[in-house]
């Protein structure tokens, strides 16, 4: 499973450094916190402290790639 989430951060960053967009930046986070919490021990906070900012990167991706509506007057 690390194998994979490497490899998407591979491809995600080789992306960023092609198309300068800035909206890769969490994709790439999300994918670098996800490879490096699979890749320690479970039962360590380090982990689960990765996890949460894979969470949290994904949520900001979430929130930057969300249409904004204009208010209703």
């Amino acid at each position: 499973m690390v194998a994979l989430y490497v490899a998407a951060t591979v491809v995600t960053l080789m992306q960023l450094l092609r198309r300068h967009e800035r909206r890769l930046l969490p994709l790439l986070a999300l994918f670098t916190c996800m490879a490096v919490a699979r890749a320690l021990d479970p039962a360590s906070g380090w982990a689960t402290a990765f996890e949460v900012a894979a969470i949290a990167a994904g949520l900001v991706l979430l929130a930057m790639l969300s249409p904004r509506h204009s208010a209703v007057r």
